[in-house]
């Protein structure tokens, strides 16, 4: 079994070195971070966010993780898609605050790749952000949340999603289907679609009739999560198509690192229905679990989702339209009417990791 380390977000007394910044230092303890990276430059790959969003992993905890990185002899340094590095020093991400320096992915135009092959239907190759690939190791500090294409968003949306450029995220999401349908009649023209279009692909005519511009479509569904009316719908058949993909970058973008060059750290914090690429935040799902650690990805993605129980889900926190559903068994099948488990599953396949794992506690 692989090991998972874990430090809880319970706090057994009033005591600072019993709370979960105290513990995700012992936590990172555990390992032999010298050994790992000294004298190597380190991405660490972190989901940003964006606009008015405020859920994603507080910088205290980016922090502790840098200095630990430095008092081992390594250089890392934060990283994230091109676009959204901009708008990160509102959240507390600055070079100041951190201790290391912030680099767009893919540098300030995004056009700073390699193409790698992966040859799986239409995905025939990614480009793979310059900035991680050329880094000598890299550590995948995510925020485990909901995700409206994949359920769940954790270490392997991540990496497949955020360690390649803008054309390469459209490339995954049309794994999924192209074909959209509009009800007219059910239509409230309310806008919400075209306000949480990333891309801004969405458009109506003077007759107030919906369209999409394929070329700037992301294939996202933030239109199809953000209706209220149910009115546009896309063909989802391909989910796992979409899942196998998913899975399928993440071995290349791995691939291009030393196994002994990786860990994967999950913050199990401020669970939002949504992941962090809406730009905005939701109340959570479920109360704080903590912080979970291990070498072996699948391993923690196993873990991480395996915390998130449907018994401990928050009543009134999930915004219209969203609503539990009777089907599914896991808390974010419910909500998203996706299988969570299908990403690990195809990952375990691929020979990314085990999914049998057992937790050690860091008090």
């Amino acid at each position: 079994m692989s090991l998972v380390h874990f430090a809880s977000s319970k706090v057994k007394s009033l005591n600072a070195d019993l709370s979960l910044p105290a513990k995700f230092r012992r936590l990172l303890n555990e390992y032999p971070l010298k050994e790992m990276f000294d004298k190597k430059s380190i991405a660490i790959k972190m989901h940003v966010g964006g606009h008015l969003g405020y859920t994603t992993i507080h910088p205290l905890f980016v922090r502790i993780l840098i200095d630990a990185l430095r008092e081992a002899g390594g250089r890392p340094f934060i990283t994230d898609g091109s676009g959204a590095i901009p708008g990160a020093k509102i959240r507390g991400y600055t070079e100041e605050v951190l201790g290391a320096p912030i680099v767009p992915a893919a540098g300030l135009n995004d056009n700073y790749y390699k193409v790698l092959p992966v040859g799986y239907h239409t995905l025939k190759d990614i480009q793979t952000c310059g900035e991680i690939v050329s880094a000598d190791a890299m550590i995948v500090f995510s925020h485990g949340k909901g995700h409206g294409h994949c359920g769940y968003g954790g270490a392997i949306k991540n990496i497949a999603m955020g360690c390649v450029t803008g054309h390469s995220r459209g490339s995954l999401h049309q794994l999924i289907d192209t074909e959209f349908e509009w009800d007219e009649d059910h239509c409230a023209h309310c806008y919400l679609c075209r306000a949480n279009c990333p891309g801004g692909a969405i458009t109506f005519n003077k007759e107030g009739r919906f369209n999409i511009f394929f070329h700037d479509c992301r294939y996202c569904m933030h239109c199809v999560t953000s209706c209220p009316e149910n009115a546009i719908k896309i063909n989802t058949e391909g989910i796992r198509w979409f899942q196998v993909g998913m899975a399928k970058a993440t071995e290349t973008i791995l691939n291009t690192f030393e196994p002994s060059r990786l860990l994967y750290i999950t913050a199990l914090m401020n669970i939002t229905p949504l992941c962090d690429c809406w730009g905005y935040s939701t109340p959570a799902i479920v109360p704080d679990i903590g912080i979970m650690a291990s070498t072996d990805m699948v391993a923690l993605e196993q873990a991480s989702l395996d915390s998130i129980k449907v018994e401990n889900f928050l009543p009134g926190s999930l915004p219209e339209p969203l609503a539990l559903r009777e089907e599914g068994t896991h808390l974010l099948e419910k909500i998203h009417g996706k299988d969570p488990y299908l990403q690990i599953e195809t990952a375990a396949e691929i020979g990314l990791g085990s999914r049998e794992y057992t937790i050690k506690e860091v008090d």
